[in-house]
């Protein structure tokens, strides 16, 4: 059995604070989406994927992957947005086994609905608090933490992009 490397104490300070710092922003934004437009963050990020996707529409993979979603979550997800009328399936010109999802006008309405609120919701919790160098920081460090976790060989499997 391979001994423990335990975190010391700056490490657990730095490890509890990420900890508390993401979970309070994440709880926040959850919240405000539910409160403010019936949304849920995981809807209003595959909503604003769609709505900045050429032509408003993206392959199902290509999806899950920008959403870091395993395809069965997503492809619940984008059922229950169909069902609300936000978004369509249709099938891909260029893979005979692909499907695209479609942001719909209405879906875009949502987008526009929630996203006023929403980006002065991260902007307040999370730009404003930070100077133009910790942004610039923060980007960096969380470019080397996504692509380190990607580049896990289970992440790998599951289709996401190493980038």
């Amino acid at each position: 059995m391979t001994e423990i490397r335990w975190l010391d104490e700056e490490e657990q300070r730095t490890w509890r604070s990420f900890l508390l710092a993401s979970r309070l922003l994440f709880d926040r934004l959850e919240r405000d989406l539910k409160q403010d437009a019936d949304l849920s963050f995981a809807y209003y990020e595959i909503l604003t994927r769609l709505s900045q996707a050429p032509g408003r529409s993206m392959r199902m993979a290509d999806l899950a992957a920008a959403c870091v979603f395993d395809r069965s979550r997503l492809s619940h997800a984008v059922d229950r947005l169909v069902r609300s009328g936000w978004v369509r399936r249709t099938p891909s010109t260029s893979d005979a086994r692909g499907q695209l999802a479609e942001l719909t006008d209405e879906g875009m309405d949502k987008v526009r609905q929630a996203a006023g609120g929403h980006v002065e919701q991260v902007r307040s919790l999370l730009f404003d608090r930070l100077t133009r160098d910790q942004q610039v920081a923060l980007r960096e460090i969380s470019e080397a933490l996504a692509t380190g976790i990607v580049e896990m060989p289970k992440l790998r499997g599951m289709g996401w992009p190493s980038q």
